[in-house]
């Protein structure tokens, strides 16, 4: 967690299914997917999420929801709350949390860190503080088993400003350990002051949970304080491209994950300076004359993730998450009018495997007479482990052999199987290369 920029980290404590504002609070009845899309997409630089059920039942739902939220949104989770062996740690990361935290209120925790650092990593492991005396009682595990500590004080800002200079003086290793503090009702300029004066990686709380669609102004105040904050910088001034003849530039927009082609529109300065302040594409609406910010009324936004400018800079290329349709006639993208096609091979291995997927995916909610998918669904999780393994071993089988061709045949049985136990254990795609690309 340890980077060279403060970071805005909203907190989100979840109970009987709903987001609930603060500890011991009421559920607001807000969908915690949607809160946690809302604090992603209006740039927060992790969530840290608190379990606070109070059965098994009610734990498995929690964790259910946050597997949800991980595989959805961008940045980091950090998961917590009701954690009480290495397996709560375990389902936490499995999950898709970046990383979760153990409550040092509790000394089996204390103890437990040392297991959990050893088996998953020290970088995946934080650690609840709220009182001074357990950073004296945890200070060996500390130093040697905890990446981050997560400082909950909700109304003392003097106090948690002296735990985070103890904390500072009692690691050996201070690099590695990051410092959130954890407020209650504090303005912007409060938390502002905390990221100023103290030794913190990032706040939490007060106005950054009530105010996600402020998450940009307040980092540029914090720019304007000289606090080092993750903002869209371009390193292009709008001077900087060749206009057209309306003094604009076009911008075409692509879906950041898919590279599907959503739209064409066009930026004068406002647009992209608005874009570049919000994180929302604006454009210029040639037809009306003003400024234009994509969604203002059907909903359907984009949120930046890149601008790419072109060799000659007279073209941006926007990377950008569609809520939606990009198109106003309610289609995905504009671009929807075939005119002519010739015939080609457009393999592309990740869409080829997606297909695949889908349909499996497909055959198991609308089972097919005949379908050798659906023989594999309707005889259970053994036959499809079964399975899994022969072709395994198939490929074991193959590669000893001298002709290379065989490789690619039993890879492919390989694969479909696996993708079957993926369908049948509600595993994607998506949360694989995720997975992979935090390694």
């Amino acid at each position: 967690m340890s980077v060279d920029y403060k970071k805005i980290i909203p907190s989100m404590f979840i109970k009987e299914g709903r987001s609930v504002k603060w500890f011991g609070g009421k559920a607001t009845g807000e969908d915690p997917l949607s809160l946690a899309m809302d604090y992603s997409n209006h740039g927060a630089d992790s969530i840290i999420i608190f379990d606070l059920s109070e059965n098994d039942d009610e734990h498995e739902q929690n964790l259910g929801l946050i597997k949800n939220i991980c595989a959805s949104i961008d940045i980091p989770v950090i998961g917590a709350g009701n954690v009480k062996r290495l397996e709560d740690i375990k389902k936490l990361l499995y999950a898709g949390c970046r990383m979760a935290a153990l409550n040092f209120k509790k000394p089996e925790n204390i103890r437990l860190s040392e297991e959990v650092s050893t088996r998953f990593g020290r970088d995946h492991i934080a650690a609840c503080i709220d009182d001074p005396s357990q950073l004296e009682k945890g200070r060996n595990e500390i130093k040697n088993y905890i990446n981050t500590l997560i400082l909950v004080n909700e109304d003392n800002l003097d106090a948690s400003a002296d735990w985070v200079d103890r904390a500072c003086s009692n690691n050996a290793n201070p690099i590695s350990v990051g410092f959130v503090p954890l407020f209650h009702k504090k303005s912007f300029h409060e938390l502002a002051a905390v990221l100023r004066n103290y030794s913190v990686q990032g706040v939490s709380g007060g106005d950054i949970n009530e105010n996600p669609v402020n998450f940009m102004d307040f980092k540029r105040q914090c720019k304007g304080l000289g606090i080092s904050v993750n903002t869209f910088e371009s390193s292009l001034t709008f001077d900087d491209f060749k206009l057209n003849s309306d003094g604009m530039v076009p911008v075409i927009v692509q879906d950041y994950k898919t590279d599907e082609v959503l739209m064409l529109a066009y930026m004068d300065r406002e647009a992209y300076d608005r874009t570049i302040e919000t994180g929302l594409m604006h454009y210029h609406s040639r037809s009306r004359n003003e400024l234009w910010k994509k969604g203002e009324t059907s909903g359907h936004f984009q949120y930046v993730k890149s601008l790419i400018a072109d060799c000659d800079n007279d073209t941006i290329l926007a990377k950008v998450l569609q809520i939606g349709a990009a198109c106003h006639t309610g289609k995905r993208s504009c671009f929807f009018n075939t005119m002519l096609k010739k015939e080609y091979d457009d393999a592309n291995p990740l869409k080829a495997f997606e297909r695949e997927y889908n349909t499996i995916l497909d055959r198991k909610a609308h089972p097919k007479e005949g379908s050798y998918t659906n023989y594999l669904f309707d005889k259970g999780i053994d036959k499809i482990l079964k399975k899994v393994g022969e072709e395994c071993t198939e490929i074991i089988i193959a590669a000893k052999n001298p002709n290379p061709e065989e490789i690619k045949y039993e890879m492919a049985d390989f694969l479909y199987h696996a993708m079957v136990l993926m369908v049948e254990k509600g595993v994607t795609w998506d949360e694989i290369t995720k997975e992979i690309n935090s390694r």
